[in-house]
């Protein structure tokens, strides 16, 4: 199992304190609306949960996922439409906006992107081209065109995330019904770790995943299934299964198991679409977003175990896309695909609870959601 040191323990303890501080920080929330091709900016006050629109930076015509640099100086947005792109964005850490510094092509159409823990490579998914890529980031902060690596996944990779030590990548291949397991080297090369993939259940559809704090679990989101499957991270990040939870809310909204969604879907059979998927930085609540019912789920985590007890589901924004929790883990942000406006909820510390305290507008079809405190 991988683990953690204490040096890198106490930093990452630190890092989390300090943008955790009311007085010395501001927290802004990005959301990108793909057929506004903007991404509204927002305001969110961790005192109350309060979000306040603070505008709406034009971005790309197609504008998706959106990543963020580990100094939390840069914001990364794809465009999802040819020609493919990577837009770099300098965050002012007074006011929230952004400004572009660079627009890079890309080898792909990516609905995922993320950034390596040393913030010197840009990692990208792509379902249609099945690939995973790693792009160099240079010294100012910008994704450039240099390819460091490029591995070929088989069918639709819809996310790719780091482990925490950030030698292992994780990707949902929704298209094998497989997480695959791949090492990253510090020259940005990907390769596969072991056999390269642990298998899921036929037809379930792996999509986004969370590592754990401690880094001893990935927990993995279904998108046909709505199944949570909880891996653990063995001997260099292998992965091997502990258990798998069914989705929360198909028996309540009467869902059928869901089925693969190309752009000319038209099925009216109400089925499971599951999103997105997210961990508070204790560790203690993982939430997950499920489209067809505009719900969120919420569990619990076993601190030892790392089994999960659900806790309830809740209504939220039309056909939930993205949802994000803050640096201190009493709110989460939704946002809807089909929803004119995104909600803030408060998490209960002691049950994982949602109460919804606030909303503001957005702009049409908002998918990602991204926070960040900064300190100011």
């Amino acid at each position: 199992m991988i683990t953690l040191s204490p040096a890198r323990r106490f930093a990452l303890s630190a890092a989390l304190i300090a943008v955790g501080t009311p007085a010395l920080a501001q927290t802004y929330a990005y959301v990108s609306n793909a057929d506004s091709g903007t991404i509204t900016r927002y305001k969110l006050d961790t005192q109350t949960g309060k979000l306040t629109l603070l505008g709406a930076t034009p971005a790309a015509a197609k504008v998706m996922p959106m990543a963020l640099s580990p100094d939390r100086q840069h914001l990364y947005s794809a465009e999802r439409t040819q020609p493919w792109s990577v837009i770099t964005w300098q965050i002012d850490r007074q006011t929230g906006d952004l400004q572009q510094q660079a627009v890079t092509p890309v080898a792909a159409s990516f609905p995922y992107i993320a950034v390596d823990k040393s913030g010197r490579y840009l990692l990208g998914a792509s379902y249609d081209s099945d690939i995973v890529t790693s792009n160099r980031i240079d010294a100012q902060g910008k994704v450039t065109a240099l390819v460091t690596g490029s591995y070929h996944t088989g069918p639709h990779a819809h996310s790719v995330i780091p482990d925490n030590t950030n030698r292992v990548l994780f990707v949902g291949n929704l298209g094998s019904d497989r997480v695959l397991q791949l090492r990253l080297a510090d020259n940005g090369a990907i390769s596969a770790l072991g056999d390269g993939y642990v298998q899921d259940e036929k037809n379930s559809g792996p999509r986004h995943s969370v590592v754990s704090p401690d880094n001893r679990y990935l927990y993995n989101l279904a998108e046909m299934a709505g199944t949570i499957t909880q891996y653990r991270l063995g001997e260099e990040g292998a992965l091997s299964r502990v258990q798998r939870w069914p989705n929360a809310v198909a028996a309540q909204y009467h869902l059928q198991h869901g089925k693969e969604r190309s752009g000319n879907y038209t099925d009216p059979t109400p089925r499971i679409w599951s999103a997105d998927i997210k961990m508070t930085p204790n560790g203690h609540f993982l939430y997950v977003s499920e489209r067809t019912s505009s719900t969120v789920s919420g569990y619990r985590v076993d601190g030892q175990s790392g089994a999960l007890t659900l806790i309830g589901s809740w209504a939220v924004e039309q056909q939930p896309r993205g949802i994000a929790v803050d640096d201190s883990g009493k709110w989460l942000v939704v946002s809807g695909e089909k929803s004119p406006v995104v909600g803030s909820y408060a998490i209960d510390p002691r049950t994982g609870a949602l109460a919804r305290v606030s909303e503001a507008p957005c702009g049409k079809d908002a998918n990602w959601v991204t926070l960040v405190s900064v300190t100011l």
